[in-house]
């Protein structure tokens, strides 16, 4: 019996690698249907429909691919996966849940660009603490500190716009959609409004009962990490040096603030001194942009630096009806009052000094400033251009500023990893009525 079981074990599992391979197979036979998925309006349009009509039979090589890599993070572990998260989860107990998300972000978008970075930066940093469950939007209560207080997380935006999206849903669909699903969905749609790739996403999340302060401060990666420090960290969520470089390519848009790398310019390794390694040119340019101001507060990460784009104020009421036929446009329940107070939020630090991550000229394409500026010595944060101090990961770098298209996959293809960080399912955690606080 003992060996019946064992053997069944080894059949699942090698049944498991020949799929995996099918796949990445289907990757490289560059064929009309999967150009077609990777096609950039495509991937767009996908965005804009949740196709509750959807089968496995007609999902691309980058959907299956999404169901492979949730299958191998959970079995990492050496347990039984759970299998609760599925495609198009709510398409019964609220089918309007994905186009409520995408039509919100997509409505905040044309008011603030900034919403895209901050909702990237933000989805970072609840998935790499111990998995993607809301965990970084709680306040602190009851003796649990939050991480929104943590010095890696003091400068995160966009709690207010997942606000707006449950307030949204809640009314559509009370108590159904958890906050970890809004996140991941969002940061989703501010990828694709930003001109990234569009990614499946597997739904069915719950949210975390309690926050992560310590873990917050502890073990996010620095913006002056070297290269072994970096790929450390990243590895010990399971992201190798590929798909670290990959993500790292969210840096291509936003604006970073020169207290996350001043010291590169004026102080690097605390001798009174630039870092030798840059650029005179890139220096100066840089300099002219950030002046010589020391501040006392911690660097947060800089894995993926949002720009000012939200705070944890009231969130404003733009309703979305959730009926095929409504577009959220802001009205008619929202007020000008309520626009301004958004906008208000997004430009509260707009103070700051920072360099766009377009510097040197308009983007040309989601990745492509990032990698070039690499390839140049021109990256702005020290972590960031240690990706070419190594052999591997400078491979990468070069591959992705030639290629856009493998970038493309790539990257949407890290995220759906991410995005499958560690969830919690059924009774592991709850659905949250109000973001910031447990049920």
């Amino acid at each position: 019996m003992l060996f019946t079981i064992f053997e069944a074990t080894n059949v699942r599992k090698l049944s498991f690698l020949v799929f995996l391979l099918c796949i990445l197979i289907s990757f490289k036979d560059r064929n009309a249907d999967t150009k077609r998925d990777l096609n950039d309006s495509e991937w767009s349009s996908s965005s804009s429909s949740s196709s509750s009509s959807s089968s496995p039979r007609d999902w691309s090589p980058l959907m299956l691919a999404s169901r492979a890599v949730f299958l191998s993070v959970n079995e990492e572990d050496g347990e039984e996966p759970y299998r609760t998260l599925e495609y198009d989860f709510y398409r019964d107990s609220c089918p309007e849940a994905e186009s409520i998300v995408h039509e919100v972000i997509r409505y905040l978008y044309k008011i603030r660009s900034d919403v895209a970075p901050a909702l990237l930066r933000l989805v970072f940093h609840d998935c790499f603490i111990e998995g993607c469950d809301a965990s970084v939007l709680l306040d602190a209560a009851d003796g649990n500190d939050s991480e929104k207080d943590s010095p890696p997380n003091e400068s995160l935006k966009g709690f207010d716009i997942i606000d707006i999206i449950k307030e949204e849903l809640e009314q559509v669909c009370p108590g159904v959609v958890s906050c970890a699903d809004i996140l991941v969905l969002a940061a989703r749609e501010g990828v694709v409004q930003a001109g990234g790739p569009f990614y499946p996403l597997f739904t069915g999340r719950r949210d975390s009962m309690v926050s992560f302060s310590d873990t917050a401060t502890n073990e996010l990666p620095p913006p002056q990490a070297d290269l072994s420090e970096t790929l450390a960290s990243f590895a010990s969520r399971g992201f190798d040096s590929r798909e670290t470089v990959s993500l790292l390519g969210a840096h291509s848009i936003g604006v970073i603030h020169c207290k996350f790398f001043q010291d590169r310019l004026y102080n690097f390794g605390r001798t009174n001194q630039p870092d030798p390694s840059l650029d005179p040119d890139f220096l100066n340019l840089m300099k002219s942009k950030c002046s010589n101001i020391s501040s006392t507060s911690s660097a947060p990460s800089p894995s993926f630096v949002g720009v000012p784009s939200s705070s944890t104020s009231a969130a404003p009421s733009l309703h979305f009806d959730g009926s095929p036929s409504s577009h959220f446009d802001g009205s008619p329940s929202s007020s000008a009052a309520d626009l301004h107070s958004f906008e208000d939020s997004l430009s509260s630090s707009v103070e700051e000094q920072g360099v766009d991550m377009a510097y040197d000229g308009p983007e040309v394409g989601f990745g492509t400033v990032y990698y070039h500026s690499l390839l140049q010595g021109k990256g702005i944060l020290y972590a960031d251009q240690q990706l070419m101090t190594g052999e591997e990961t400078g491979i990468w770098v070069r591959a992705y500023a030639s290629d856009v298209s493998m970038f493309r996959r790539d990257f949407a293809l890290a995220m759906m990893k991410l995005s499958n960080l560690r969830t919690l399912t059924g009774p592991m955690g709850q659905i949250r009525l109000n973001c910031s606080k447990v049920a």
